[in-house]
């Protein structure tokens, strides 16, 4: 269905039957349709691939009903995230957004001027996976380090007391490695962090050297060639991008009933795995932008999912973000702000991210102090309040329109 298209391979099953609809509807342009499907094709990498296409060719958004649960009536089975999405070759005057507060809720109807593949008012507009954030003074965001060792630098617990216990001298090369489970659950996993050892002390750790040939294996009878190479350092991760110092961590895997993604400050010494990203230079100002209410609502749209869980990414979610231009009150007070949500946290020595960011649980104190984040943000965009999320989002995307288009007017100039 999207033969030479590029990126089609990220396209779920259902985005086969739109492309179908409109070789029907080139027959007879009178035509519309209307389908309900998963709300995967309203997210992620599938936006820019699928709806590129089918505005090519000719197609435009009528109405829609943003994400909302289809439950069915099969004992056990799992509810669905679904929207609806009605559409023609031709353009329509009077457009509706259906809009829903609660997953199970009813919808109530948003008229407005356009409709954009995001599900929110706007224009049509793709975002494109960038290696970097579109503005310089936006600090990097990068994967942590992959070990690429078929499970040999790694250990549990168990593990790594049984190490220590027989080779004292390990000790000091043994550290905390995270990912999304480990980070949000407060998982206790340890690695082998080899970087810098010299080989006579090297030779003296048998039970170390005895993983390291493992993991020289391991990458030896692997097909790549680029793995294959990897067996001649076995001492090293397969990939390294430990920051070389505190940095921000963000999970790339979040449960979706949460309100905030947990995010927190992590020492250098704690490695960060590939289901964790690092921002090496972020400060407080840049932790109150990303645990708030502004950056989830831009999160919640255009992030892509796994089953419906949040999957965070770098080239769509955190590349294209527009951040706010705040004057030096306005940051001192998100800075502020941001200070008091770590100090909620920091009274609940005991919880984990789990405990903390549940909704049922989460404590009164942390919920003030990110209401107060919220309001210090909202106000660092020059905004007050939103009647809704899809008014949040589509303020995002309208800013997002006129960062990228100075930007462009900018580039064109220089190129001149």
């Amino acid at each position: 269905m999207f033969a030479g298209v590029k990126g089609n391979g990220v396209l779920d099953y259902v985005s086969c039957w739109h492309r179908k609809a409109i070789s029907h509807m080139t027959a007879n342009p009178a035509i519309r349709t209307a389908f309900v499907s998963t709300n995967s094709i309203t997210q992620g990498e599938q936006v820019g691939v699928l709806w590129s296409e089918l505005y090519r060719l000719g197609a435009k958004i009528h109405f829609a009903h943003r994400t909302f649960q289809w439950s069915s009536e099969a004992r056990g089975k799992a509810a669905v995230h679904c929207v609806i999405i009605g559409f023609a070759l031709h353009d329509g005057v009077a457009k509706t957004l259906f809009d829903y507060e609660t997953l199970q809720g009813e919808p109530h109807a948003l008229k407005v001027s356009n409709i954009n593949p995001y599900l929110v008012e706007g224009d049509d507009n793709f975002l494109t996976k960038r290696r970097s954030h579109f503005k310089p003074s936006v600090p990097a965001i990068a994967f942590g380090s992959m070990p690429n060792d078929g499970g040999h630098l790694l250990l549990d617990p168990e593990q790594k007391k049984s190490l220590v216990a027989e080779e004292r001298k390990a000790e000091p090369w043994l550290r905390l490695i995270l990912g999304s489970e480990e980070f949000i659950n407060g998982i206790e996993r340890w690695c082998l962090w080899l970087n810098g050892i010299s080989p006579a002390e090297l030779r003296s750790l048998p039970l170390v050297k005895g993983r390291l040939e493992k993991v020289r294996e391991h990458r030896a009878a692997s097909p790549r060639e680029a793995t294959q190479a990897l067996a001649a350092t076995p001492t090293l991760f397969g990939e390294i991008r430990q920051p070389s110092g505190t940095y921000l961590a963000i999970p790339k895997t979040s449960s979706e009933r949460r309100a905030y993604i947990p995010i927190g400050f992590l020492p250098q010494a704690i490695i960060a795995n590939t289901e964790l990203f690092t921002i090496a230079d972020a400060g407080l100002f840049h932790f109150g932008v990303l645990t708030s209410l502004m950056h989830m609502a831009w999160v919640r749209a255009v992030c892509g999912r796994l089953k419906s869980d949040y999957r965070y990414s770098a080239g769509i979610v955190y590349n294209n973000f527009p951040w706010p231009e705040p004057d030096e009150k306005q940051t001192v007070a998100v800075e502020k702000a941001a200070q008091e949500v770590l100090n909620a946290r920091s009274r609940y020595p005991a919880s984990t991210f789990a405990d903390l960011y549940d909704p049922l649980a989460m404590p009164p104190d942390l919920s003030a102090a990110h209401r107060s984040l919220d309001k210090a943000v909202d106000a660092a965009y020059g905004k007050k309040s939103f009647a809704s999320e899809a008014e949040r989002v589509a303020f995002l995307f309208k800013r997002y329109e006129s960062l990228t288009s100075l930007l462009s007017a900018a580039a064109k100039k220089k190129k001149k």
